[in-house]
Protein backbone atom coordinates (compact mmCIF):
# COMPACT_ATOMS: atom_id res chain seq x y z
CA UNK A 1 0.00 0.00 0.00
CA UNK A 2 1.36 3.24 -1.01
CA UNK A 3 1.73 6.37 1.65
CA UNK A 4 -0.98 8.45 -0.87
CA UNK A 5 -3.13 5.51 0.31
CA UNK A 6 -2.72 5.68 3.78
CA UNK A 7 -5.71 5.34 6.37
CA UNK A 8 -5.79 7.08 9.39
CA UNK A 9 -5.42 4.48 12.50
CA UNK A 10 -6.55 5.08 16.29
CA UNK A 11 -4.73 2.68 18.69
CA UNK A 12 -5.95 1.30 21.13
CA UNK A 13 -4.54 3.22 23.84
CA UNK A 14 -5.90 6.13 22.28
CA UNK A 15 -9.48 5.14 22.32
CA UNK A 16 -9.19 4.12 26.05
CA UNK A 17 -7.23 7.68 26.52
CA UNK A 18 -11.15 9.21 24.81
CA UNK A 19 -13.02 7.07 26.83
CA UNK A 20 -11.64 5.69 30.17
CA UNK A 21 -14.51 3.48 30.92
CA UNK A 22 -13.64 1.02 28.72
CA UNK A 23 -11.43 -0.41 31.29
CA UNK A 24 -13.63 -0.80 33.27
CA UNK A 25 -13.92 1.48 36.64
CA UNK A 26 -11.81 -0.17 39.02
CA UNK A 27 -7.86 0.21 39.79
CA UNK A 28 -5.38 -0.17 36.88
CA UNK A 29 -2.32 -1.00 36.22
CA UNK A 30 -0.68 -0.43 32.84
CA UNK A 31 1.57 -2.52 31.51
CA UNK A 32 4.32 -0.49 28.98
CA UNK A 33 7.08 1.36 28.21
CA UNK A 34 8.55 3.71 25.75
CA UNK A 35 6.30 3.12 23.02
CA UNK A 36 2.88 3.73 24.91
CA UNK A 37 2.23 6.70 23.45
CA UNK A 38 -0.59 8.18 21.77
CA UNK A 39 -0.40 9.11 18.35
CA UNK A 40 0.35 12.26 19.29
CA UNK A 41 3.89 10.93 20.78
CA UNK A 42 2.25 12.15 24.30
CA UNK A 43 2.98 9.32 26.74
CA UNK A 44 0.08 7.06 27.57
CA UNK A 45 0.46 6.94 31.49
CA UNK A 46 0.22 10.35 32.19
CA UNK A 47 -2.20 11.31 29.38
CA UNK A 48 -4.64 8.68 30.89
CA UNK A 49 -4.14 10.43 34.25
CA UNK A 50 -5.21 13.76 33.04
CA UNK A 51 -7.94 11.53 31.32
CA UNK A 52 -9.34 10.85 34.85
CA UNK A 53 -7.94 7.22 34.29
CA UNK A 54 -7.80 5.47 38.20
CA UNK A 55 -3.71 4.21 37.72
CA UNK A 56 -2.41 2.93 40.46
CA UNK A 57 0.46 1.27 39.01
CA UNK A 58 3.00 0.45 35.59
CA UNK A 59 4.31 -2.89 34.99
CA UNK A 60 7.70 -2.62 32.53
CA UNK A 61 9.25 -5.32 30.37
CA UNK A 62 12.17 -6.71 28.79
CA UNK A 63 14.30 -3.30 27.99
CA UNK A 64 12.35 -1.60 31.29
CA UNK A 65 9.82 0.92 31.37
CA UNK A 66 12.52 3.69 29.39
CA UNK A 67 13.32 1.20 26.67
CA UNK A 68 17.11 1.51 28.21
CA UNK A 69 18.21 -2.16 28.90
CA UNK A 70 19.89 -4.41 25.91
CA UNK A 71 18.62 -7.60 24.86
CA UNK A 72 18.03 -9.63 28.52
CA UNK A 73 18.36 -6.77 30.41
CA UNK A 74 15.45 -4.41 32.42
CA UNK A 75 15.58 -1.25 34.75
CA UNK A 76 15.69 -1.33 38.10
CA UNK A 77 11.88 -1.23 39.51
CA UNK A 78 11.56 2.19 41.03
CA UNK A 79 8.54 4.99 40.85
CA UNK A 80 8.00 6.80 37.99
CA UNK A 81 9.29 10.38 38.02
CA UNK A 82 6.74 11.65 35.66
CA UNK A 83 3.69 10.55 36.96
CA UNK A 84 5.17 9.24 40.82
CA UNK A 85 3.57 5.58 40.04
CA UNK A 86 5.34 2.67 41.45
CA UNK A 87 6.87 0.58 38.88
CA UNK A 88 6.97 -2.98 38.75
CA UNK A 89 9.47 -4.75 36.27
CA UNK A 90 8.02 -7.77 34.86
CA UNK A 91 11.11 -9.22 33.29
CA UNK A 92 12.40 -12.90 34.42
CA UNK A 93 8.84 -12.94 36.48
CA UNK A 94 6.66 -15.80 36.27
CA UNK A 95 4.47 -17.98 38.15
CA UNK A 96 3.82 -17.40 41.61
CA UNK A 97 5.89 -14.66 41.87
CA UNK A 98 3.94 -12.80 39.08
CA UNK A 99 0.99 -13.65 40.45
CA UNK A 100 1.66 -12.03 44.34
CA UNK A 101 3.43 -9.11 42.04
CA UNK A 102 -0.09 -8.65 41.04
CA UNK A 103 -1.71 -9.08 44.33
CA UNK A 104 0.53 -6.91 45.93
CA UNK A 105 0.43 -4.22 43.18
CA UNK A 106 -3.40 -3.66 44.35
CA UNK A 107 -5.06 -3.91 40.80
CA UNK A 108 -8.37 -4.75 40.03
CA UNK A 109 -7.49 -4.64 35.90
CA UNK A 110 -4.51 -4.20 34.15
CA UNK A 111 -4.19 -2.88 30.59
CA UNK A 112 -1.40 -3.91 28.30
CA UNK A 113 -0.05 -1.18 25.51
CA UNK A 114 3.37 -2.60 23.83
CA UNK A 115 4.40 -2.39 20.48
CA UNK A 116 5.19 -6.11 19.13
CA UNK A 117 6.65 -6.64 15.77
CA UNK A 118 5.24 -9.88 14.79
CA UNK A 119 7.77 -12.49 15.46
CA UNK A 120 7.44 -14.94 18.50
CA UNK A 121 10.71 -14.60 19.70
CA UNK A 122 9.83 -11.03 20.53
CA UNK A 123 9.22 -11.39 24.50
CA UNK A 124 6.22 -8.98 24.71
CA UNK A 125 3.93 -10.77 23.57
CA UNK A 126 5.57 -13.34 26.37
CA UNK A 127 4.96 -10.75 29.02
CA UNK A 128 0.98 -10.78 27.39
CA UNK A 129 0.72 -14.10 27.97
CA UNK A 130 2.17 -14.84 31.58
CA UNK A 131 0.28 -11.96 32.96
CA UNK A 132 -2.56 -13.25 31.35
CA UNK A 133 -1.86 -16.36 33.27
CA UNK A 134 -1.57 -14.46 36.92
CA UNK A 135 -4.57 -12.59 35.81
CA UNK A 136 -6.62 -15.45 35.37
CA UNK A 137 -5.22 -16.89 38.46
CA UNK A 138 -5.44 -13.51 40.58
CA UNK A 139 -9.20 -12.58 39.42
CA UNK A 140 -7.55 -9.50 37.43
CA UNK A 141 -9.07 -8.07 34.31
CA UNK A 142 -6.74 -8.38 31.41
CA UNK A 143 -7.49 -5.46 28.40
CA UNK A 144 -5.10 -5.19 25.80
CA UNK A 145 -5.28 -2.04 24.37
CA UNK A 146 -4.48 -3.04 20.80
CA UNK A 147 -1.89 -1.71 17.89
CA UNK A 148 -1.45 -2.74 14.00
CA UNK A 149 1.04 -5.39 13.66
CA UNK A 150 3.97 -3.39 11.87
CA UNK A 151 4.22 -6.26 9.12
CA UNK A 152 0.50 -6.44 8.38
CA UNK A 153 -1.47 -9.00 9.08
CA UNK A 154 -2.24 -10.83 5.79
CA UNK A 155 1.15 -13.72 5.88
CA UNK A 156 2.28 -16.44 8.79
CA UNK A 157 5.27 -18.12 7.88
CA UNK A 158 7.23 -20.56 9.69
CA UNK A 159 6.39 -23.67 12.02
CA UNK A 160 4.31 -23.63 15.14
CA UNK A 161 6.64 -24.01 18.29
CA UNK A 162 6.97 -27.71 20.10
CA UNK A 163 5.94 -27.30 23.17
CA UNK A 164 8.99 -29.01 24.47
CA UNK A 165 11.21 -26.42 23.29
CA UNK A 166 9.64 -23.65 25.44
CA UNK A 167 10.89 -20.85 26.67
CA UNK A 168 10.84 -16.98 27.00
CA UNK A 169 11.22 -16.34 23.58
CA UNK A 170 8.45 -18.66 22.73
CA UNK A 171 5.61 -20.30 25.30
CA UNK A 172 2.98 -21.86 23.18
CA UNK A 173 2.16 -23.04 19.70
CA UNK A 174 2.53 -19.85 17.48
CA UNK A 175 4.52 -19.89 14.47
CA UNK A 176 7.51 -17.44 13.66
CA UNK A 177 6.25 -14.50 12.12
CA UNK A 178 2.52 -14.83 13.48
CA UNK A 179 0.43 -12.20 11.54
CA UNK A 180 -1.54 -10.63 13.90
CA UNK A 181 -1.86 -7.86 16.26
CA UNK A 182 -1.54 -8.54 20.00
CA UNK A 183 -5.08 -8.25 20.69
CA UNK A 184 -5.60 -11.44 18.43
CA UNK A 185 -2.70 -13.25 19.79
CA UNK A 186 -4.33 -12.21 23.53
CA UNK A 187 -8.03 -14.06 22.40
CA UNK A 188 -6.06 -17.09 20.24
CA UNK A 189 -3.61 -17.80 23.44
CA UNK A 190 -6.43 -16.94 26.28
CA UNK A 191 -8.49 -20.62 24.78
CA UNK A 192 -5.66 -22.74 23.40
CA UNK A 193 -2.87 -21.82 26.16
CA UNK A 194 -3.99 -19.62 29.49
CA UNK A 195 -6.30 -22.30 30.56
CA UNK A 196 -3.55 -24.75 30.54
CA UNK A 197 -1.38 -23.29 33.14
CA UNK A 198 -4.17 -21.16 35.12
CA UNK A 199 -7.20 -23.36 35.12
CA UNK A 200 -9.28 -21.55 33.40
CA UNK A 201 -9.18 -18.09 30.53
CA UNK A 202 -8.72 -14.41 31.80
CA UNK A 203 -11.40 -12.68 32.14
CA UNK A 204 -10.31 -10.87 28.29
CA UNK A 205 -11.31 -7.08 27.15
CA UNK A 206 -9.50 -6.22 23.73
CA UNK A 207 -9.78 -2.53 22.85
CA UNK A 208 -9.58 -2.36 18.89
CA UNK A 209 -7.22 -0.22 17.10
CA UNK A 210 -9.87 1.24 14.97
CA UNK A 211 -9.19 2.01 11.00
CA UNK A 212 -6.46 -1.16 11.14
CA UNK A 213 -6.44 -2.97 8.02
CA UNK A 214 -4.68 -6.31 7.55
CA UNK A 215 -2.64 -4.92 4.24
CA UNK A 216 -1.28 -2.11 6.21
CA UNK A 217 2.32 -2.57 7.19
CA UNK A 218 4.01 -0.01 9.76
CA UNK A 219 4.44 2.99 7.21
CA UNK A 220 1.11 2.37 6.20
CA UNK A 221 -0.88 3.17 9.03
CA UNK A 222 0.41 7.07 9.15
CA UNK A 223 1.31 6.12 13.12
CA UNK A 224 4.54 7.31 14.54
CA UNK A 225 7.47 4.58 14.34
CA UNK A 226 9.00 4.73 17.91
CA UNK A 227 11.88 1.66 18.27
CA UNK A 228 10.43 -1.00 19.98
CA UNK A 229 13.74 -1.97 21.63
CA UNK A 230 17.56 -0.24 20.87
CA UNK A 231 17.98 -2.95 18.28
CA UNK A 232 14.87 -2.50 16.37
CA UNK A 233 15.14 1.58 15.24
CA UNK A 234 13.00 1.11 11.60
CA UNK A 235 10.15 -0.83 10.22
CA UNK A 236 13.05 -2.20 7.72
CA UNK A 237 14.52 -3.38 10.66
CA UNK A 238 11.22 -5.29 12.01
CA UNK A 239 10.68 -6.64 8.40
CA UNK A 240 14.13 -8.27 8.72
CA UNK A 241 13.55 -9.38 12.24
CA UNK A 242 11.68 -12.80 11.71
CA UNK A 243 14.39 -14.24 9.68
CA UNK A 244 17.70 -12.24 10.98
CA UNK A 245 17.04 -13.28 14.52
CA UNK A 246 17.66 -16.62 13.60
CA UNK A 247 21.54 -15.52 13.59
CA UNK A 248 21.44 -14.90 17.22
CA UNK A 249 21.50 -18.73 17.60
CA UNK A 250 24.83 -18.42 15.49
CA UNK A 251 28.09 -17.63 16.08
CA UNK A 252 27.88 -14.61 13.23
CA UNK A 253 27.64 -11.13 14.58
CA UNK A 254 23.45 -10.68 13.59
CA UNK A 255 24.68 -6.02 13.61
CA UNK A 256 24.11 -5.84 17.35
CA UNK A 257 26.50 -2.91 17.93
CA UNK A 258 25.98 -1.42 14.43
CA UNK A 259 23.47 0.96 13.29
CA UNK A 260 21.78 -1.56 11.50
CA UNK A 261 20.91 -4.52 13.66
CA UNK A 262 19.21 -7.55 11.82
CA UNK A 263 19.88 -5.69 8.45
CA UNK A 264 23.48 -7.16 8.34
CA UNK A 265 25.16 -10.44 9.26
CA UNK A 266 28.63 -10.75 9.33
CA UNK A 267 31.67 -13.35 10.83
CA UNK A 268 35.31 -12.98 10.84
CA UNK A 269 35.50 -15.63 8.65
CA UNK A 270 32.74 -15.01 5.61
CA UNK A 271 34.56 -14.03 2.69
CA UNK A 272 33.85 -12.87 -1.05
CA UNK A 273 31.83 -16.18 -2.00
CA UNK A 274 28.83 -15.21 0.27
CA UNK A 275 27.17 -12.47 -1.38
CA UNK A 276 26.99 -14.51 -4.95
CA UNK A 277 26.05 -17.36 -3.42
CA UNK A 278 22.64 -16.34 -1.73
CA UNK A 279 22.30 -13.54 -5.28
CA UNK A 280 22.21 -16.90 -7.05
CA UNK A 281 19.21 -18.14 -4.92
CA UNK A 282 17.04 -15.60 -6.26
CA UNK A 283 15.09 -15.09 -3.33
CA UNK A 284 12.45 -12.49 -3.60
CA UNK A 285 12.12 -8.96 -2.22
CA UNK A 286 15.91 -8.88 -1.44
CA UNK A 287 18.94 -8.17 -2.86
CA UNK A 288 22.23 -9.08 -0.82
CA UNK A 289 25.51 -6.59 -0.73
CA UNK A 290 28.30 -7.93 0.23
CA UNK A 291 30.11 -5.10 3.42
CA UNK A 292 32.69 -4.87 5.87
CA UNK A 293 31.63 -3.72 9.58
CA UNK A 294 33.00 -3.74 13.12
CA UNK A 295 30.58 -4.04 15.81
CA UNK A 296 31.09 -1.98 19.02
CA UNK A 297 29.30 -4.54 20.92
CA UNK A 298 27.81 -8.26 21.41
CA UNK A 299 29.29 -10.71 19.26
CA UNK A 300 32.90 -10.15 17.82
CA UNK A 301 32.94 -6.82 19.16
CA UNK A 302 35.76 -4.45 17.73
CA UNK A 303 36.97 -7.33 15.26
CA UNK A 304 36.46 -6.51 11.72
CA UNK A 305 33.47 -8.96 9.75
CA UNK A 306 32.79 -9.70 6.77
CA UNK A 307 29.09 -10.25 5.56
CA UNK A 308 26.10 -9.22 4.00
CA UNK A 309 23.34 -6.26 4.03
CA UNK A 310 19.88 -7.41 3.03
CA UNK A 311 18.55 -4.68 0.79
CA UNK A 312 14.22 -5.21 0.79
CA UNK A 313 13.03 -4.45 -3.05
CA UNK A 314 9.45 -5.45 -2.75
CA UNK A 315 8.20 -5.89 1.49
CA UNK A 316 5.12 -7.91 -0.08
CA UNK A 317 6.95 -10.58 -1.34
CA UNK A 318 10.14 -10.73 0.81
CA UNK A 319 9.62 -13.72 3.20
CA UNK A 320 11.96 -12.80 6.13
CA UNK A 321 11.97 -16.21 7.44
CA UNK A 322 12.48 -18.59 4.30
CA UNK A 323 15.28 -16.37 3.49
CA UNK A 324 17.46 -16.29 6.76
CA UNK A 325 16.63 -20.19 6.72
CA UNK A 326 18.49 -20.12 2.48
CA UNK A 327 21.16 -18.37 4.36
CA UNK A 328 21.71 -20.56 6.98
CA UNK A 329 22.06 -23.48 4.76
CA UNK A 330 24.30 -21.52 2.25
CA UNK A 331 26.88 -20.61 5.35
CA UNK A 332 26.99 -24.44 6.44
CA UNK A 333 27.73 -25.41 2.53
CA UNK A 334 30.64 -22.32 2.37
CA UNK A 335 32.09 -22.71 5.74
CA UNK A 336 31.52 -25.81 7.34
CA UNK A 337 34.82 -25.84 9.21
CA UNK A 338 33.88 -22.21 10.60
CA UNK A 339 29.97 -22.32 10.94
CA UNK A 340 28.79 -23.19 14.59
CA UNK A 341 25.62 -23.06 16.70
CA UNK A 342 25.23 -21.01 19.68
CA UNK A 343 24.13 -22.55 23.15
CA UNK A 344 21.76 -20.41 25.38
CA UNK A 345 23.68 -20.63 28.54
CA UNK A 346 20.66 -19.86 30.51
CA UNK A 347 20.70 -15.83 28.81
CA UNK A 348 16.98 -16.97 28.56
CA UNK A 349 14.18 -18.06 31.09
CA UNK A 350 13.94 -21.69 30.64
CA UNK A 351 16.52 -22.67 28.66
CA UNK A 352 19.13 -24.47 30.26
CA UNK A 353 22.31 -25.03 27.67
CA UNK A 354 20.20 -25.86 24.92
CA UNK A 355 21.22 -24.80 21.15
CA UNK A 356 19.44 -20.99 20.87
CA UNK A 357 18.11 -21.89 17.15
CA UNK A 358 16.37 -25.07 18.65
CA UNK A 359 14.93 -21.73 21.36
CA UNK A 360 14.18 -19.52 18.51
CA UNK A 361 12.96 -22.27 15.72
CA UNK A 362 10.32 -23.83 18.16
CA UNK A 363 12.44 -27.57 17.61
CA UNK A 364 15.77 -28.89 16.46
CA UNK A 365 14.51 -29.58 13.62
CA UNK A 366 16.12 -26.91 11.83
CA UNK A 367 19.64 -27.54 12.89
CA UNK A 368 19.64 -30.90 11.98
CA UNK A 369 18.78 -30.04 8.40
CA UNK A 370 21.18 -27.95 7.72
CA UNK A 371 23.95 -30.36 9.75
CA UNK A 372 23.21 -32.71 7.69
CA UNK A 373 23.04 -30.93 4.28
CA UNK A 374 19.33 -31.70 3.50
CA UNK A 375 17.21 -28.53 2.44
CA UNK A 376 15.77 -26.79 5.04
CA UNK A 377 12.96 -25.07 3.27
CA UNK A 378 10.43 -27.67 3.27
CA UNK A 379 10.67 -26.65 7.13
CA UNK A 380 9.11 -23.47 6.09
CA UNK A 381 5.33 -23.69 6.26
CA UNK A 382 4.59 -21.81 2.93
CA UNK A 383 3.08 -18.15 3.42
CA UNK A 384 -0.31 -18.51 4.59
CA UNK A 385 -3.03 -16.52 6.32
CA UNK A 386 -2.80 -15.97 9.78
CA UNK A 387 -6.90 -17.31 10.30
CA UNK A 388 -5.67 -20.57 8.89
CA UNK A 389 -3.25 -21.43 12.08
CA UNK A 390 -4.97 -18.99 14.78
CA UNK A 391 -8.86 -19.87 13.94
CA UNK A 392 -10.58 -17.22 11.90
CA UNK A 393 -13.00 -16.43 15.01
CA UNK A 394 -9.53 -14.71 16.74
CA UNK A 395 -9.34 -12.12 14.19
CA UNK A 396 -10.26 -8.78 14.30
CA UNK A 397 -9.70 -7.33 11.43
CA UNK A 398 -10.50 -7.44 7.92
Amino acid sequence: MSRDDRVAVSTGIARLHASPGLAGPGRLGLVTNHTGVLPDLRPAAPALLDAGARLVALFGPEHGLHGTGQAGESEAAQADPTTGLPVHDTYRCSGERLDKLLVDSGVDALVYDLQDIGARFYTYVWTMFDLMVSAARTGVLFVVADRPNPLGGLVSEGPLLDPAWASFVGRAAVPVRHGLTCGELARHLNTSAVPQLAGSAADLTVIEAAGWQRAMDAEATGLPWVAPSPNIPTPATATCYPGTCLFEGTNLSEGRGTTQPFEIVGAPYIDARFAPSLAELALPGVHFRDLRYVPTFHKHAGRPLRGVQLHLTDREVFAPVRTAVAMLATLRQLYPDDFDWRTADGDVEGTGHRHFIDLLWGSDRLRRAVDAGDDPLPLCDPSAPPGRWAGDDVLLYS
